[in-house]
C-alpha cells in the first residue's frame, strides 16, 4: 500500500505541489492551439463530399501549411526584443485564426456567394494556410510565457535552488503538453456531442452542423488573448506581493521581466526569415518545378546556419549535447504518415463516421494526459535517447492492428467472436494503447531548452529549436507525399450537382502503403540513434 502511495506521490500529487498561478497564462494558450483541431474532423469530411482535391494534393498542402512554423526562428527572435510588448503578438495571432474559421464558415454555409469571387478550392487552400500563421506566432509567444511562468524566487525574494528551478521547468513544459491534449479531449467531447445521430442525417444537416462547429470554435482566438490579459493580472499582484517583502522596484522588474539584460538585435535571425519569405514566394509564383524540395532544402540550409550561430552561446559539451538530441528528435517526427488515404479507407470501406472517429480522438487524447503523468518520473530519469527507442518500438508494433484492418482481420475476428471484436473494437484498442506515445519526446528537450538556454535568448533558443524539429514535420509530409504517388490510392469523387461518378474509388495498393510507413517508422529512429550515439553528438540528456 506504501508503494502505491509513494507512486501516486511522485507521479500525480508532486505535478500539483509544483503548480504555479503563474503557469496559467502560458497554459492558456497552448489550451486554445490545442482545441485547434475542433474543426479537423469537419474538415476531413467537407474536403472528402464538397471538394475535388487528391490525396497527393492534400499531402503537398500539409507541406506548404507547415513551412511557417519554419518562421518561429525571427518571431522568437521578435519575442526577444520586445519582451515587455510581446502580448501583442498574441493579437495578430488571433486575428488570423479567426480570419482562417470565419472563411470555413463561409465555404460550408454560403458556399455560392464564396464561389462568386474564387473556386471553393481555393479558399480552402487560403484558410487551411492562414490558420499555423496564427497559431506560430501566438506558439512563439507561449514558449517565451512559459519561461517567464517559473518563479526565480520565492515568496519572500529568495532566490529558488537548481534542483527546484530544473523541476519546476520540466513541471511547466509537461503541464503545456497536457493543455495541448486537454484542449483535444474538449474537442472530442463537442465533436461526439455535435455528430449524435450524424449516420442518419442529410447532407444539409451534416453541413448545418459543420457550421455551428466553426462558429464554436471561435472561441479558440478569445481564450488565447484571455491568457495574455490574465498575465498582466498576475504581474500586477506579484509586483504588490514582492513590493510587501521589502524588495527594490528595480530588482522586482528585472524579476518579473526574466531577462538579466536586454537581447541585442541579431540581424541574421530576421534575414534568414526573410529569405525564406523570398524563396517560399519565388517557387510558389514562378512554378518551379519541385518547388516543396527547393523550399525544404533552401528552410534548412537557413535554419541548420541559424543554429550554429545560436548553439555558440553553450559551452561545448551542452553544444553537442543539444545537436545530437535535436537531431534524434528530427528523425523521430520525420518519418512518414499513411496519409488522408488511411483515413478515407476507415470512412469509406470500414464505415466510421464522424461521431467513431470524434470517440477514438477522445480516447486517445484522455489517455495520453494519463500517459504523460504516468511517463514523467522516466521523462525525468531517462534519456531522450532512450525514450525514442521505447516509442519507436511500441509505435511499430501499434501500427501492426493498422494493416491488419486493411487486410481483413476484423472479419476473422469477428467470425471468432460473434461479432464482438470487430473493426470499431479493434480500432478502440489500437487506439487505446498507442494513444499516449506521442507527446512524451519533446517534452524533456523543452525543459533542457527552458533552463539553459541564456535568459535573454530563451524564446530565440525555443524557436530555432522548434523550426528545425518542425522542419521535420515538413519532411515528413514530403515523404508522406512521395509514397502516396507511388502507392496510389483514390477515394470516390462524384459531381456536385449530378452526382456523375467523376473518380473510382480504389484503395487497391493501400496494403503496401501502410507497410512501408511502419518499416521506414522504425528503421529510421532506431539507425539514427545508433549512429549519434556512436560519435561525438552522443546525448546523455
Amino acid at each position: 500500500m506504501k508503494r502505491i502511495f509513494d507512486w501516486l506521490d511522485a507521479t500525480i500529487f508532486d505535478l500539483g505541489r509544483q503548480l504555479r498561478w503563474s503557469f496559467l497564462p502560458p497554459l492558456m494558450v497552448y489550451f486554445a492551439a490545442g482545441i485547434s483541431g475542433l474543426s479537423a474532423i469537419v474538415g476531413t469530411f467537407y474536403v472528402k463530399e464538397s471538394l475535388g482535391l487528391s490525396a497527393v494534393f492534400l499531402s503537398g498542402l500539409a507541406f506548404w501549411a507547415g513551412l511557417p512554423w519554419a518562421l518561429k526562428m525571427p518571431l522568437g527572435h521578435l519575442v526577444d526584443i520586445i519582451w515587455r510588448w510581446k502580448s501583442l503578438l498574441v493579437y495578430f495571432g488571433a486575428g488570423l485564426i479567426a480570419a482562417s474559421l470565419l472563411i470555413m464558415y463561409g465555404l460550408i454555409t454560403t458556399p455560392e456567394a464564396m464561389s462568386a469571387v474564387m473556386s471553393l478550392e481555393a479558399w480552402y487552400v487560403v484558410s487551411f494556410l492562414l490558420a499555423p500563421c496564427g497559431y506560430v506566432v501566438q506558439d512563439a509567444v507561449a514558449d517565451a510565457m512559459s519561461v517567464e511562468a517559473v518563479p526565480r524566487v520565492d515568496a519572500e525574494g529568495n532566490p529558488l535552488g537548481e534542483a527546484e528551478t530544473k523541476a519546476l521547468h520540466t513541471t511547466m513544459q509537461t503541464l503545456g503538453r497536457i493543455a495541448l491534449i486537454s484542449g483535444l479531449v474538449a474537442v472530442a467531447v463537442v465533436n461526439i456531442f455535435m455528430f449524435s445521430g450524424v449516420e442518419g442525417m442529410s447532407l444539409g444537416d451534416k453541413t448545418a452542423i459543420y457550421g455551428r462547429i466553426y462558429l464554436i470554435a471561435l472561441a479558440i482566438p478569445v481564450i488565447s488573448v484571455s491568457g495574455t490579459v490574465l498575465s498582466e493580472i498576475l504581474k500586477i499582484q506579484k509586483r504588490k506581493s514582492l513590493r510587501a517583502a521589502g524588495i527594490k522596484t528595480a530588482e522586482i522588474e528585472a524579476l518579473l521581466d526574466y531577462q538579466d539584460a536586454p537581447t541585442k538585435t541579431n540581424p541574421l535571425y530576421f534575414i534568414g526569415g526573410l529569405a525564406f519569405v523570398v524563396l517560399t514566394l519565388a517557387v510558389g509564383v514562378f512554378e518551379v518545378p519541385f518547388a516543396q524540395e527547393i523550399v525544404f532544402i533552401g528552410s534548412m540550409a537557413i535554419v541548420l546556419f541559424l543554429m550554429s550561430q545560436l548553439i555558440r552561446e553553450l559551452d561545448r559539451d551542452k553544444a553537442l549535447a543539444l545537436v545530437g538530441t535535436a537531431v534524434i528528435i528530427f528523425v523521430f517526427r520525420a518519418v512518414p504518415l499513411p496519409g488522408p488515404a488511411g483515413t478515407w479507407f476507415e470512412i469509406d470501406v470500414l464505415g466510421f463516421d464522424q461521431q467513431f472517429i470524434s470517440i477514438l480522438t477522445l480516447i486517445a487524447s484522455v489517455l495520453t494526459l494519463v500517459g504523460m503523468l504516468v511517463l514523467r518520473p522516466l521523462m525525468t530519469t531517462k534519456s531522450i535517447s532512450y525514450i525514442v527507442v521505447l516509442l519507436t518500438v511500441v509505435g511499430g508494433l501499434l501500427f501492426l492492428p493498422n494493416i491488419g484492418l486493411y487486410y481483413g482481420l476484423h472479419n476473422w475476428t469477428g467470425s471468432m467472436t460473434g461479432g464482438v471484436v470487430d473493426a470499431r473494437f479493434i480500432a478502440l484498442i489500437d487506439t487505446a494503447i498507442e494513444s499516449p506515445l506521442g507527446q512524451i519526446a519533446m517534452i524533456p528537450m523543452l525543459a533542457w531548452i527552458a533552463k539553459n538556454a541564456p535568459t535573454n535568448l530563451k524564446a530565440t533558443f525555443f524557436a530555432v529549436m522548434a523550426s528545425f524539429t518542425n522542419l521535420a514535420l515538413s519532411a515528413s509530409s514530403l515523404l508522406t507525399k512521395y509514397l502516396n504517388q507511388i502507392f496510389l490510392v483514390t477515394r470516390e469523387v462524384r459531381d456536385r450537382s449530378t452526382g456523375a461518378l467523376e473518380v473510382p474509388a480504389d484503395y487497391g495498393l493501400l496494403g503496401w502503403l501502410l507497410i512501408t510507413v511502419a518499416l521506414v517508422s522504425v528503421l529510421a529512429p532506431l539507425l539514427t540513434i545508433l549512429v549519434v550515439q556512436r560519435t561525438m553528438l552522443r546525448t546523455t540528456e
